[in-house]
């Protein structure tokens, strides 16, 4: 399976002080190397970029933050396609009701798009995967 990695999944991996990376490491740990991989799209990447300087317990530049997600990618074991986005706002799923799920309701849409399955620590987005721990 190719897991889209939801922001909050980025950033546990990247931010070895987040509460989250010890059970998202061990669940990419765990992925069938020959069959799984981890995919990238911009608007993740770019949620990593924004939220990591803006941490309270953390020193991060938005250039630390962009070569820690290129080591990030560099250090995987897994594929890890880059996925383009084309979709629109039209395109939210129907359970899409407040501001605050499009990003949730768009990379959920995103995956599916390119037939992989959205990674998420948010038990709250329906058809993700939620990552145990």
């Amino acid at each position: 399976m190719i897991y889209l990695l939801d922001v909050n999944v980025l950033i546990a991996l990247a931010h070895k002080d987040s509460v989250f990376h010890a059970s998202v490491s061990k669940w990419v740990a765990e992925l069938d190397h020959s069959r799984d991989g981890l995919a990238f799209c911009a608007v993740a990447e770019l949620g990593l970029v924004r939220i990591l300087p803006q941490l309270a317990e953390a020193d991060y530049t938005v250039e630390d933050a962009k070569l820690l997600l290129a080591r990030l990618k560099a250090a995987l074991q897994l594929p890890t396609p880059f996925f383009s986005d084309d979709l629109s706002a039209q395109e939210l799923p129907s359970w899409v009701r407040t501001p605050r799920q499009t990003t949730d309701g768009h990379l959920a849409t995103l995956a599916k798009a390119h037939g992989a399955m959205l990674a998420t620590l948010d038990r709250k987005i329906p058809g993700a995967f939620l990552i145990p721990g």
